[in-house]
């Protein structure tokens, strides 16, 4: 087991698109309200007081959409100021990415993830969920701003769906020859949407790799991620492909990660809740921060233990919150 030092906060579980695999259409969702949020000053508090202590130095920032919190930037550079912090990230959409991306990078980010899951604006707005709002220029504005910002590495996520988006494979793996941009195939996890794509909602990384490997030949690559991507890399290429495989090859031994909600839980799998801790609500009945670390210490001893896909496959019960509400 890797040691657990990396945590995922969503900072809003609101988003200004309504992709198909996370918020599937007719879901209700119920969005936390602003006084539920953890405040800007209570995730700092956290972070300094409760994750730092016990062995947290990597964070990323994720949503919902992390971009419509208000004062982000001014968040982004808290964190990054702090001596402990070795690594902070982020994971966008990118739609609001192209006025904010210098912004961003001069508080101290300096590594983004971006959604992207066509080349094809017709079938970009049908994922999101956006028919008849293009959206996709203002996505690829955004991606060529943190590029031209110097954002190091450019991660593009696709999230890969059979019959809708499976055909754009190379195309999409083709992005990583001539930049330095590091595209990432993510299985669809069937979360609150398993009958979406029909029976099997999922391409395996494998048969990926071998499409991949056909055209261009494909090797491993020396550059390796903070998650659990299996890094390859097109011969003569400038970035690398990753392929996050959570549905074929189970990577829990792997995982080096906890999730914090947006209103305060603390969660130490994304499709596992168990033994998760409201932080919140301890903070905020003046709980110390001695013992919130120690419930936070007693969540990491019982990790190792954890598989999400005890949870997937019903064992601890039917998981009915969506992705956006889970923080991704």
């Amino acid at each position: 087991m890797n040691q657990v030092d990396y945590l995922r906060i969503s900072l809003i579980d609101r988003c200004n698109f309504r992709c198909q695999y996370c918020m599937p259409e007719g879901a209700e969702l119920d969005y936390i309200l602003q006084q539920q949020l953890l405040s800007y000053e209570e995730l700092l508090t956290l972070i300094e007081e409760v994750f730092i202590p016990v062995g947290f130095t990597r964070f990323r920032l994720t949503g919902g959409e992390p971009l419509l919190r208000p004062r982000v930037v001014e968040l982004v550079g808290a964190i990054a100021s702090l001596p402990q912090t070795q690594d902070l990230s982020m994971t966008t959409n990118g739609f609001l990415l192209a006025r904010l991306a210098q912004d961003l990078y001069n508080a101290g980010l300096r590594r983004i993830n971006i959604s992207l899951d066509s080349l094809d604006p017709e079938i970009f707005e049908q994922i999101i969920g956006n028919r008849g709002r293009s959206r996709w220029e203002q996505v690829w504005q955004g991606i060529q701003a943190a590029y031209q910002v110097g954002f190091n590495p450019l991660k593009l996520n696709v999230v890969v769906i059979p019959g809708v988006n499976d055909h754009e494979i190379l195309d999409l793996a083709a992005l990583s020859i001539n930049r330095e941009w590091h595209v990432r195939f993510i299985e669809f996890m069937p979360i609150g949407n398993s009958d979406l794509f029909g029976d099997r909602g999922w391409v395996a990384s494998e048969e990926l790799r071998q499409r991949i490997r056909s055209r261009w030949g494909l090797t491993e690559s020396q550059i390796r991620g903070n998650g659990p991507a299996d890094v390859f890399k097109i011969p003569g290429a400038k970035g690398t492909l990753g392929f996050i495989s959570q549905m074929s090859e189970c990577f829990c031994d792997r995982c080096n990660r906890m999730r914090l909600s947006a209103d305060g839980w603390l969660r130490p799998c994304l499709l596992n809740e168990t033994g998760q801790i409201d932080l919140k609500t301890a903070l905020r009945n003046g709980v110390k921060p001695a013992e919130l670390r120690e419930r936070v210490r007693e969540l990491l001893n019982i990790k190792p233990e954890i598989n999400f896909k005890q949870r997937h496959s019903g064992t601890t019960g039917v998981y009915t919150r969506t992705m956006s509400q889970i923080g991704g």
